[in-house]
Formats: structure tokens, sequence, C-alpha cells
């Protein structure tokens, strides 16, 4: 071979070993791009393919998972199943008997027990302890057939099951709490009373025994009525207060000392839209404020009145935009009401400015104003109502009042009250000013009856007429239907609501603008005259209401405005 031929030598081209991953950077220098780019998109293609398989691995195993806990789902649901039937087999048409109830408490405590030891011995791990808390939940939920036989009530208390309900009240699960309020709410409706009155009441005393109202209002606070579940179990708590509250009536106290009060307030004032919750709240609030005056102090002193004034201040010009709406409206008008029968929460009530919304209101002529009337005639009446008189003149208020006294609304179907309870109101609120004004508001005030040819007092007599009749027309009645049997408390009260209550208001203020100048009454005695009326009728209904002067102020007042009726009374 000759050395032309030694240098056209090359020798045969050899299959190259693959570029494992790790070498990719290390490709040849003498490599054409064409040749890298090919190899690193094989490369590419061969992670994907990885990554794939593991995904499909994944989703196998996950889906095989889900149905295994489906499968023990309903295993433990057949075994709930399986012992309730177990439990029940022994009574006549599926109703609990002693030894049946025994087995479903035992049950119970060890689904509490189990379920408290997985959470001590997997606190970190919820996946641990998830098959333990459904179990208990099972056994609350069959716990419900408790409710159907009030007569095992005392074995369940005997047997300690109250205390472990109650304290499942702090369970760190929202759920069995909720599923718990659900129970007591069966357990104490009214309906077991009526079923076995001793039954009930050896659980009310039991419950009340462990505080429960404390309890109810500590979850209460923690429950977050975003979520469906936890806001039906508000709901349901609150049922819970007023079962208690209607067996238990003198409970009202110590439930509002527990702190449900303040709750209450605070779920009315909370800037959420208007659900049936709220309505409930202002349900309960008004019960305990009905007769309590403890509950009443209690409001004003954590501002109760000034929470209940922004909430009514909405109403100012919008009305209710549904019936439960407006029962909640009517519903805090209540409580304001109650609230205004403590001397501090009138002065409080002033401060407020409650005069001036109220004032705001009943020009506005929305639903509300029938409500604020009630008010004003709450924070008028007796003699913790002077500075609220006078301050009610100074803030222009008889521009307000004197044209509902003029001519009472027309009737329509949204009416919170009669013609007649809107009259009453009206001519309350200004026999109170009459009573209670000094000075340039008490002249102000009576020169509204001499003005516009002394048409208020035509009014006055018009009224006077009006309710002289159905005092007339219920006198008859209770002389057709009465031969001696009720006593003289009860008569004068059946006259009072037929109408007597109306015409001794409308009289006390005849009898006040009659002494204060001789033509009113002059024009007073010429429309009696006209209509075979006389002052004589007067006379007798004053002094029959200065002697019934109620309860309002003290025995000091009470005596002082009698001597001023009768002096009145001996004027005319």
């Amino acid at each position: 071979m000759d050395i032309g031929e030694l240098l056209d030598y090359k020798p045969a081209n050899t299959p190259k070993r693959p570029l494992p991953e790790e070498e990719v950077n290390q490709i040849q220098e003498n490599e054409t791009d064409y040749e890298r780019q090919k190899k690193l998109r094989r490369l590419a293609k061969h992670r994907v393919q990885q990554i794939e398989k593991q995904e499909q691995e994944r989703l196998k195993a996950e889906q095989e998972r889900l149905a295994e806990e489906q499968r023990m789902k309903q295993e433990r649901q057949d075994m709930v199943q399986k012992l309730v039937d177990e439990n029940l087999a022994g009574t006549d048409d599926g109703v609990l008997d002693e030894a049946a109830l025994k087995r479903m408490i035992l049950l119970f405590e060890k689904k509490v027990l189990k379920n408290q030891e997985m959470r001590i011995k997997f606190p970190e791990n919820p996946e641990k302890f998830m098959e333990s808390e459904i179990e208990l939940h099972d056994i609350l939920t069959e716990m419900h057939a408790i409710a159907t036989v009030p007569d095992l009530y005392p074995i369940l208390v005997n047997l300690k099951a109250v205390l472990s309900l109650l304290e499942l009240l702090t369970h760190e699960n929202t759920d069995i709490a909720v599923a718990v309020v659900n129970l007591l709410q069966e357990l104490t409706d009214l309906d077991s009373l009526n079923e076995n009155e001793e039954g009930t009441e050896i659980l009310i005393d039991a419950l009340l025994s462990k505080q429960i109202c404390a309890l109810l209002v500590q979850n209460l606070e923690r429950m977050d009525e975003s979520v469906k579940e936890e806001a039906n179990g508000v709901h349901t708590t609150l049922g819970i207060f007023e079962n208690i509250m209607e067996l238990r009536p003198d409970v009202v106290v110590d439930v509002g000392k527990q702190g449900l009060i303040q709750w209450l307030l605070k779920r009315i004032k909370a800037k959420m839209p208007y659900d049936g919750n709220k309505l409930y709240s202002s349900e309960i609030l008004s019960i305990l404020l009905q007769n309590n005056e403890e509950n009443r102090a209690l409001v004003g002193e954590i501002g109760g009145i000034d929470n209940l004034l922004q909430q009514l201040a909405y109403y100012k010009r919008h009305d209710p935009s549904s019936p439960d709406e407006q029962e909640m409206m009517e519903n805090l008008f209540d409580c304001l009401c109650s609230c205004l029968m403590d001397k501090q929460n009138r002065d409080r009530f002033l401060r407020g400015e409650g005069l001036q919304l109220m004032n705001l209101i009943l020009r506005e002529k929305k639903l509300s104003r029938n409500g604020s009337l009630k008010v004003l005639n709450h924070a008028l009446s007796g003699p913790q109502g002077k500075d609220n008189c006078n301050k009610f003149v100074d803030i222009l208020g008889l521009r307000t009042i004197f044209p509902l006294f003029m001519k009472t609304p027309k009737k329509n179907r949204k009416r919170m009250l009669s013609t007649e309870e809107h009259e009453e109101h009206v001519i309350s609120i200004i026999a109170n000013m009459l009573r209670n004004c000094r000075g340039t508001q008490r002249q102000r005030l009576m020169t509204k009856f001499a003005e516009n040819d002394m048409e208020k007092v035509d009014r006055l007599m018009e009224l006077h007429f009006k309710y002289m009749e159905k005092v007339e027309m219920i006198d008859a009645e209770i002389d057709e239907k009465n031969a001696g049997e009720e006593d003289e408390d009860e008569i004068y009260l059946k006259r009072l609501n037929g109408g007597l209550f109306s015409l001794q208001l409308v009289d006390y203020i005849t009898l006040e603008v009659c002494n204060s100048g001789p033509n009113i009454k002059k024009r007073v005695t010429h429309i009696l005259n006209m209509r075979g009326g006389t002052l004589k009728t007067i006379r007798q209904i004053m002094r029959e209401y200065a002697g019934n002067l109620g309860d309002d102020g003290d025995k000091e007042w009470q005596e002082q405005e009698q001597r001023h009726i009768l002096k009145m009374v001996d004027k005319l």
C-alpha cells in the first residue's frame, strides 16, 4: 500500500453508545446542532412519559383509597343501624324501653371515650380520629329517639348522660357541638312537657344545674354563620333558650347575666344581610326584657339603648322588605319600649337623641311610624318622663304629633296598629305632656288648642263622644252577662280595655285645657250641649280616674296627681 492509499483510507462507521441523561451537557464538539437538538428532544419525551406513568399510578391509588373509605363508611352505617335495631328489638312499635335506653347510653359513652382517646393519641393527624368522630356523630343522631319517650328522661339523668352531652358542646369539631344542640332542642321541646311533665322537669333541672345556658352562649360565640350547618345550629340554640324560658320563666335573669343579652345585641347589630337568626334574636331579646327589671337595666349598662336606636334608624326611610323583617322591626320597638320602663334608660334614650329619631320617623310616614308612637308613649309617660316631655316640645315635636291627633292615618293591610290603638298612643302622649311640661313648653302646648278657631278642641270632643259610646256599650254588655260573678277589679279592667282608658285620657286633656282659659271651656260646654252631653259626665269619669291612677311613680306622686285632678274637677 503506497502513501497515497494510506492517506485516502477511512475506517468503517460504527454505531455509538447512547449518551446517558447526565452527559447531555458533554456533547462532543464535532456534533452538529441538528444532532444535538434531536438528542435533547428524545430525552425530554422520555421524561414526559415517566411523569405520565407516575401520575396514572397516583390516580389509581387515590381511587382505590376512596373506594376503601366509602366501603368502610357504609360498613359503619350498617353497624350503627344494626345496633339501633338491636336496641329497639325488644320494644313495642319501635319505641325505646329502659333496657334499650341503657344500651344506647352505654354505646354513646364508649363512642365519646374512644373519640377522646384518639384525639389525644393523634392530635396532629385528623385522619386517625375522623372515624371515631363520625361514629360519635352517628350515635348522637340516633339518640333523637329518646325525645319520643319523656318517661325515660329520669333514667337519662341518672346515667350522667346529661353531663357528657354538655361537655360535647365544647368539642373541637363544631359538627359534634351542633349535633348535641339539635338533640337538646328536641329533648326540651314543649311537646315533651305535655307528654310527661315530671320527666321534663327533672331533665330541665339537671341541665340548669350543669350551667347549660353559659355553655350554650360560649358555643354561640364560636359559630360561623357563613357555614350553613353552623347557622342552623345558632337557630336551634336560640330554640333551646326559648324552650327553657317557657318552661322556667324565673331563669330569665340568670340567662341574661350569663352573656346571652350581650350576644343577642351583638348579633342584631352585626352587619349581615337580614336572615331568620336576626329575627329569632330579636324575639328572644324581647322575651328577656318583657317583665324583668334587671335585664332592662343590664341592656342600658352595656350600651344596648344606642344599639337599638341604630338598628331602628334604618327604618326611618326604608320599609321592611318582607313580613318577617317587619316582625323583627316590631320586636326591636318592643325591646326599646321595655327598656324605657327603667328610669336610667330614659336618660340614656334622651342623651342618645332617641326623641329626635322617633320624631323624624313619625314625619317620614313609613311602617315604622306606629312603632315610634309606642316608644314615644313609653318615653314620655309618668313622672319619669318629665325631661323627655320638655325636650319633645323643644325639638318641635308638637308639629308632628298634632296632625296625627287631628286625623288618624287611613287603614292599610300592613298596619301594625288599629285605629283605636293609634288614637290611644297619640292622646296619651299629649296627656303626658300636659302633665309634665312647665313654663314655656306648657304655654306652647296650650296655644295649640286655641289656634285655628279651636279646631283641636272640636276634635277632642269628637273623641270624647266616640269613646263614651264604646264605654256605654261595654257597660251594657257587662250588665247583661254579669250577675255578680266577677269582682270589681275584673269589671274595671274589662271596661278599660273596652275604651274607658282612652276616654279617661281624652277627658283629662279636656280638663287641663278648660282650666287654661274661659274661651276653651265655653267651646267645650257648647259642643256638649249640642250633642246631649254634660260637664257632669266628665267630672264623674275624672273622679273615677283619680281613684285608679295605677302604679306610675311613687306614692307621693300619685297623691299629688290625685289632688291636682280633683282640684281641676272642682273648678270645672
